[in-house]
Order: C-alpha cells, then sequence, then structure tokens
C-alpha cells in the first residue's frame, strides 16, 4: 500500500478527478450462505459488533434500516425501538466511547420517528423515512468499533447495513475524532405561568448568566462543534398563544464568562429559520423534520450542522439554549450534539431506556 495519510482531497464534484491512494472497503450485513437474508437478527439485551476495523482509515459513509419482526403492529410494547436501539463507536481503544446516541435520533430526528429528509450530512430516506445515511467522515489511527446495543424488552429487530471506510498507508496527524451524544431534559426545570399573562410568561423576564440553559454539549479538548438535533415536545396544554421557542443559543468557549462571543437572539435564529415557523423544510445545514401541530403543539425536530462555519474550541466547549425566553418553560427537550475533537475525551453515558423512551404526542 502507498504510504500516504488522510489527504487533502475534498468532496466537491471539482476534486473528483484527483487521483487518490487509499484503498476502499465495506463491512455490511450481507448474507455469507449467498442466499438472500441480509441482515443480522440481534435479539433483546444483545449486543452486535457491525465493524471492528484497523487503522489507520476512515469510516466515511453508514447506512442502515431496521424492522421489527413480520406481522407486529403498533400496539408492539417495543414500538419505540429507535430510542431503545444504541449506535456505539469507539476509537483506537479508548476506554469510554465517542459515540453514545439512540438510532433514530443519531440520523438526524428524535421520539423515536421517522420522516424522509435531506442534509449534507445527515438523511433519512424513502420509504417514509425509512433508509438512515450519514456521511460525516470518521478518521482513526488505530481502531474503529462500531456496535449496535438493542435495549427492547420482548422484540428482536432485523438489522440491514454498510459502513463504508478507507485505509491510507500512514495516520495524519491533528484529525480530530467524531463523536455524538445524546441528553434530554424531560421537563425542563422551568416555571409556572400561573399569574402571568400570556405575553409575560413567554416574552418577558432576564437571564444574565446562562446557568439554567439547556446544555446541548459540554467537552473538554481541542476541537470543533459541528452542530446538532434539537428535539422539543410542548408539554404547555393551552388554548393561548404557545410558541415554544424565544430561547437564546449561547455557546461558550475555553471558558469564558458570560456573555459569551456567541450569544444569539432566539430559537428559530439559531435553525437559521425566522417568525415562529411552523412548517417542515430541509436544507443541507439546518431544517425542520417535524414541524408540530396547530400551535406548536406536539413534538419538533430541529437541525443545525456547522460544516461552514465550525465553532473551534481549544479547550472546553459549552453549547447552551434557553428553553423559552428566560428558561421559563416546562417542555421535554433532547438533543444530539456532534463534534470533533483530540482523544482522550471527557467520558459520557446514556440515560437508562426508562428515561430515553419518548412520551406519546
Amino acid at each position: 500500500m502507498d504510504d500516504r495519510g488522510y489527504g487533502t482531497f475534498g468532496s466537491s464534484l471539482r476534486d473528483l478527478p484527483r487521483l487518490r491512494y487509499s484503498r476502499r472497503g465495506r463491512e455490511s450485513s450481507w448474507d455469507r450462505s449467498g442466499g438472500n437474508d441480509d441482515r443480522l437478527t440481534v435479539g433483546p439485551g444483545e449486543t452486535a459488533v457491525l465493524a471492528d476495523l484497523t487503522g489507520p482509515g476512515a469510516i466515511t459513509h453508514i447506512w442502515c434500516t431496521v424492522a421489527l419482526p413480520d406481522g407486529k403492529g403498533p400496539n408492539l410494547a417495543d414500538n419505540d425501538y429507535l430510542r431503545r436501539l444504541v449506535l456505539k463507536i469507539t476509537w483506537d481503544d479508548q476506554e469510554a466511547p465517542s459515540v453514545l446516541v439512540p438510532l433514530g435520533d443519531f440520523f438526524g430526528i428524535g421520539f423515536g420517528r421517522t420522516a424522509n429528509f435531506v442534509s449534507a450530512p445527515l438523511q433519512m430516506s424513502p420509504q417514509d423515512g425509512k433508509g438512515f445515511n450519514c456521511w460525516f467522515a470518521m478518521p482513526y489511527a488505530g481502531r474503529a468499533k462500531v456496535e449496535l446495543l438493542s435495549e427492547l424488552s420482548t422484540e428482536p429487530v432485523y438489522f440491514y447495513y454498510y459502513i463504508d471506510y478507507e485505509t491510507y498507508g500512514s495516520a495524519e496527524p491533528g484529525l480530530g475524532y467524531f463523536h455524538a451524544q445524546w441528553r434530554r431534559e424531560n421537563p425542563a426545570d422551568g416555571i409556572s405561568d400561573e399569574g402571568q399573562t400570556n405575553q409575560e410568561y413567554l416574552l418577558e423576564g432576564t437571564n444574565l448568566d446562562g446557568d439554567g440553559n439547556y446544555v446541548i454539549l459540554d467537552a473538554e479538548g481541542h476541537g470543533h462543534y459541528v452542530g446538532c438535533v434539537l428535539n422539543v415536545q410542548n408539554l404547555r396544554h393551552t388554548g393561548q398563544w404557545n410558541w415554544y421557542g424565544e430561547g437564546d443559543d449561547m455557546i461558550f468557549i475555553d471558558g469564558e464568562p458570560f456573555p459569551p462571543r456567541l450569544h444569539g437572539t432566539g430559537t428559530e435564529d439559531y435553525f437559521n429559520t425566522a417568525w415562529c415557523p411552523d412548517q417542515e423544510y430541509h436544507a443541507p445545514y439546518h431544517g425542520i423534520t417535524l414541524p408540530g401541530g396547530p400551535n406548536w403543539s406536539g413534538q419538533v425536530s430541529l437541525y443545525r450542522f456547522h460544516i461552514e462555519d465550525p465553532v473551534v474550541f481549544h479547550e472546553s466547549v459549552r453549547v447552551t439554549i434557553e428553553h423559552g425566553h428566560a428558561n421559563k418553560r416546562r417542555d421535554d427537550l433532547s438533543s444530539v450534539a456532534y463534534w470533533y475533537q483530540s482523544l482522550p475525551h471527557r467520558p459520557f453515558g446514556l440515560p437508562p431506556v426508562a428515561d430515553r423512551v419518548p412520551r406519546f404526542p
């Protein structure tokens, strides 16, 4: 093999003619008997190793789809299986995984739901968003171990997948390792609207420290934050104007005090939309995959990817957003943060199933 490494190749159409020296590989669920049973059957409580790769290399694409056994109806005990299945990725024999996220959330939509949408790094494709795709580049120097953990209580799942990767002749210094983390506050620590007008509750008050914000990411090391998926289930039941947003984004870099250099103006603004949107929309770097129901009721899922504008940190980063103006709202919030950083990273876990399963819409 040529001794060159990851290289400076981009992914634009203009760069495709540049000849490369890597070798392509793939791990998949193809039927080793030569038949058509091209899937893994993963039982409740089991862990399946999807790929165990020796570096230097980089995962370039992940595709998968998952199904419950045939004939199972909507009343199945484990119909929230996309929150009970967990994607786990560990780099270079680290003790702690760098990716530990419920499967559905990792690929861009929360609440154990799917829908067709298109972004640059993540997509859910027909039929009905059940084809999951990830194009985040994931380089590694020594080893990449990709696992699927099933925390279903009664049912097996059928899992089909491709993990496409490249291998190189040498490890290139200076490459960050891909990370993804899931978080939830259910409900967020807000206040009652009793004794306040609707305007006072949703639009007035002050926040001069950011301490009560919802935390999307709290990481240490050298790296860059490249985006998130945010899910909001509106838990305030009222006939009055019931917008879930107005929460400013605040990103604190390298331990800086309030106000941070990156201080935004509202939930919809951070996600690059405007004026309390209630429409589905998806673009390469931002979108609304689940817009909610009338008066912003029910379940909302949004994404914002910092592909052209990554947030660089040298020591630490704390990515936060208010839950309603001045952190007054008490909705069900969950999120996935995506970032690259050096190893080792600050270890993080995943809440137990009981704290992950979605509420009824």
